[in-house]
């Protein structure tokens, strides 16, 4: 799995005109899934992304995570993620995984993130076009693949 996790003020999705998700100060999570993902990453990931410490603590040091602010957070599917674009200027995305595959992925990831996170998140939806908007409160963004851990 790999993440783009950006710390903002507010995040919204909208589907055909209409707003379908919204959150304020947290995060908005951009997900690509890969066949080769499993339970391990769902909870590896979802675990370091509660725990990260990138919110600003009494003295203005990044030393808060979304937990202990009460944060909300927002995943969007992205499959263009898993972009690969070393030949040619035509991204190929044979690395992203199979919508049979990556669906549940997805859905089973946004679930134990809310469990960790401790509360209702908020998301796109799969496979749709959407219009993401964001204010990047920073800016933050961290970037994260399941694959590459250390």
């Amino acid at each position: 799995m790999r993440a783009v996790i950006q710390r903002v003020t507010h995040a919204s999705v909208t589907i055909g005109g209409e707003k379908t998700a919204t959150i304020g100060q947290g995060y908005l999570v951009l997900l690509g899934c890969e066949n080769a993902d499993t339970e391990e990453d769902i909870q590896w990931l979802s675990k370091k992304i509660c725990n990260l410490r990138v919110f600003d603590d009494e003295d203005g040091v990044m030393n808060k995570s979304i937990i202990d602010i009460g944060g909300d957070i927002l995943v969007v599917s992205q499959f263009t993620l898993w972009a690969s674009y070393k030949k040619g200027n035509r991204p190929s995305y044979l690395r992203a995984g199979s919508h049979e595959v990556t669906v549940p992925l997805y859905e089973r990831f946004c679930a134990v993130l809310s469990e960790n996170l401790g509360k209702s998140i908020a998301t796109g939806e799969f496979g749709a076009e959407m219009k993401v908007e964001l204010l990047n409160d920073g800016p933050v963004t961290i970037c994260i693949d399941t694959k590459n851990k250390e």
